[in-house]
């Protein structure tokens, strides 16, 4: 006698439970999505450091193209190697960061990509703020902070954090590598004349005459010349005052 009571209650028990599933299911997927960077054991003042950064596709039709990174406070993009990432994908530098972007990928993948750091900063935490864009234009912005821009339901987009160590005993931060060339002086009057650096010879005593003979060569036979017209004059002049 209470059969269709009973039946009419398990129907609306199942359209109420597959109501809440489906509700579920659409609320989900928005609060999942979100962008990483992740190291393992990172300390402050760690040298080459790899860095895998992670960022979860929010499209249904467009497939992720490039991710653009702003970095932190104490690494510059001269401190950037790029290691591997999505199959054509390549890593460019900018004014305030670098951008890694390649083929979009299909739609629904999530792009995920390795990068190593020259030094880590002296600092507790660091942001990697990053740009999302989609083939068709549409663009992620993972640049909030933890505790703004969430709304009722916690769907927000905070930027890429990594937790950082204390520094290791001894560690320092080291100098930047060196991007200018050391200067030269400025050539002196004879180097500019001369195209040369090599000092210009200075006349030596046994110098030469335009046609290449040496200048001892007719002086000494101009004397012994004398000598001979000489020694012909003593000799004539012997001979008369004999006769």
């Amino acid at each position: 006698m209470h059969r269709p009571t009973l039946v009419r209650s398990m129907r609306r028990s199942g359209v109420v439970t597959a109501f809440a599933i489906a509700v579920a299911v659409a609320t989900a997927g928005p609060a999942a999505a979100h962008a990483e960077v992740e190291a393992d054991g990172a300390r402050a003042l760690d040298q080459n450091v790899e860095l895998t950064f992670s960022a979860e596709s929010e499209s249904a039709s467009a497939g992720i193209s490039k991710l653009e990174v702003i970095l932190p406070e104490g690494i510059t993009p001269d401190d950037i190697t790029y290691k591997e990432g999505p199959d054509g994908w390549k890593l460019a530098a900018t004014n305030r960061g670098y951008t890694v972007s390649g083929p979009k990928l299909a739609v629904g993948e999530d792009a995920e990509y390795l990068v190593t750091v020259r030094q880590l900063p002296d600092a507790k935490s660091l942001l990697f703020k990053t740009l999302q864009t989609y083939s068709d234009g549409q663009v992620d912005r993972w640049i909030e902070r933890e505790d703004e821009g969430d709304d009722a339901h916690g769907h927000g987009h905070p930027a890429p954090r990594l937790e950082l160590k204390a520094a290791a005993a001894g560690a320092k931060l080291v100098s930047p590598s060196p991007t200018e060339e050391p200067t030269t002086a400025a050539p002196s009057p004879a180097e500019s004349a001369t195209g040369s650096t090599t000092p210009p010879s200075e006349p030596t005593a046994d110098s030469t005459e335009d046609d290449g003979m040496p200048v001892a060569v007719p002086l000494g036979i101009g004397a012994g010349v004398l000598v001979l017209g000489g020694g012909i004059w003593w000799f004539r002049s012997r001979r008369t005052g004999s006769a």
